[in-house]
């Protein structure tokens, strides 16, 4: 079974709640070996929240990993203060009572969550890199509490790409029967025409067709959505499909890529549903996520093309106004651990 390291995501977010539920699953058991990555004694106060009949027992490498239905593998990668104030330099099994759940920064940003994701994240990459695990799934992580802490990158998608030293790169979501790829990510909307180039939209076309290969999709049929309605209407709406998107579909098919459009992208969404597109190339991120969300809120997936490794994520944030109360809904992240199963690199 392929083994994947699950970072823990922001500590005060839904990461550590949803990654205990879905680990308690006998189907994830089935179809892997999950190591999570971060802070034990974070993991610990989300076991103890829930109350699931699972223990956790840290491991200090994945070559350590006895994977088991009775507990949660975990390498302690310990938050700074003041996650994990007052510790001795490991994980105890027993704490005062002024060390449990409550000093967490719970439900909003902050800095040191911001450090914290990076931190796990690094090593996660760290042991794919190393081949010593098979792909990363990450739990949802706050930009804001990056912003916070200083950091350079806007999201995961960025830090992952800027880690592995990966030049091209996208951003798929999968969510029932779509699955759209994106030229632009965290942008303003209003800066997306200007940023949207012949050789962007090519580049993600290419990657399109890695991720059908990566889906073992044979004779994939990949659509192109315009950026203007109608896609553009022969120009009446706007000249981004004719100088830019249309180019980039004919020098993808002279490479030999199963590509056609661009085609309107109030239509070309329906014909994904109904099973004739394998996959969307969209132009900016809410062009894509909209629909995708309207039919698989709850099961979305993203995954990062290009990468030298497997990473995927639950398609949603650190829900700060549910975390910590028992609430969160694990079928995205169960959705996320079996697509890493299913995609080669």
């Amino acid at each position: 079974m392929k083994k994947l390291a699950i970072t823990m995501g922001d500590p005060g977010g839904v990461g550590p709640e949803i990654i205990v539920k879905a680990l308690s699953s006998s189907l994830i058991r089935r179809c892997c070996t999950p190591i999570v990555i971060g802070d034990a004694y974070i993991m610990e106060a989300a076991l103890k929240l829930l109350k699931l009949p699972v223990k956790l027992k840290i491991i200090k490498s994945p070559e350590e990993s006895k994977p088991s239905r009775e507990q949660i593998e975990v390498i302690d990668n310990p938050a700074s203060p003041p996650f994990s104030k007052g510790r001795m330099g490991g994980f105890k099994k027993e704490r005062d009572e002024d060390l449990k759940v409550n000093i967490l920064i719970k439900n909003r940003p902050a800095a040191e969550s911001g450090q914290a994701c990076v931190k796990y994240i690094k090593k996660a990459v760290e042991f794919a890199l190393d081949k010593q695990v098979d792909g990363i799934v990450t739990s949802p992580i706050s930009k804001e509490a990056l912003k916070m802490a200083g950091l350079k990158w806007p999201g995961h998608t960025e830090m992952l790409a800027d880690l592995s030293n990966t030049k091209d790169y996208a951003m798929m979501l999968i969510g029932g029967p779509l699955r759209v790829i994106l030229v632009t990510i965290h942008t303003p909307l209003k800066s997306v025409p200007g940023l949207i180039t012949r050789q962007k939209i090519l580049k993600t076309i290419r990657l399109a067709k890695k991720a059908c290969d990566m889906l073992k999709i044979k004779n994939p049929k990949i659509a192109v959505a315009g950026l203007n309605p109608h896609a553009g209407e022969a120009g009446i709406f706007g000249d981004e499909e004719i100088k830019k998107i249309i180019p980039a579909v004919k020098s993808a098919i002279k490479e030999g890529i199963p590509v056609s459009g661009p085609y309107p992208p109030d239509t070309v969404f329906h014909k994904a549903y109904k099973g004739e597109v394998d996959i969307i190339v969209c132009m900016y991120h809410d062009q894509g996520l909209i629909p995708l969300k309207m039919v698989a809120f709850d099961k979305g997936v993203n995954v990062t093309i290009g990468l030298p490794f497997v990473r995927t994520s639950p398609d949603h944030g650190t829900a700060y106004d549910i975390a910590w109360k028992g609430k969160a809904n694990p079928s995205s992240m169960i959705e996320a651990i079996k697509t890493a199963t299913m995609l080669r690199i």
